[in-house]
């Protein structure tokens, strides 16, 4: 897996623990829809660490939160 990947993955599991919807938390992100699907999908392959950053403050978590997870543990170059 991938860093993108992962963070895909780590954002639809607090969006999941949040009962969060995706479009609720791009609305609570302050970014477009198609900016966030963009990220979820893989489209974007740099989603960049401002955007991440507001991901994670919309979800209610700080961005050393958001990274603490196993999923990063173990990725692909």
């Amino acid at each position: 897996m991938n860093i993108c990947e992962a963070t895909n993955c780590r954002i639809r599991e607090l969006c999941a623990q949040k009962g969060i919807s995706a479009y609720r938390n791009a609305f609570l992100a302050g970014m477009p829809p198609t900016t966030y699907k963009n990220i979820l999908s893989g489209r974007s392959r740099n989603p960049g660490i401002v955007n991440i950053n507001r991901i994670a403050d919309a979800l209610g978590v700080s961005i050393r939160e958001f990274y603490d997870s196993d999923i990063f543990d173990s990725l692909d170059a």
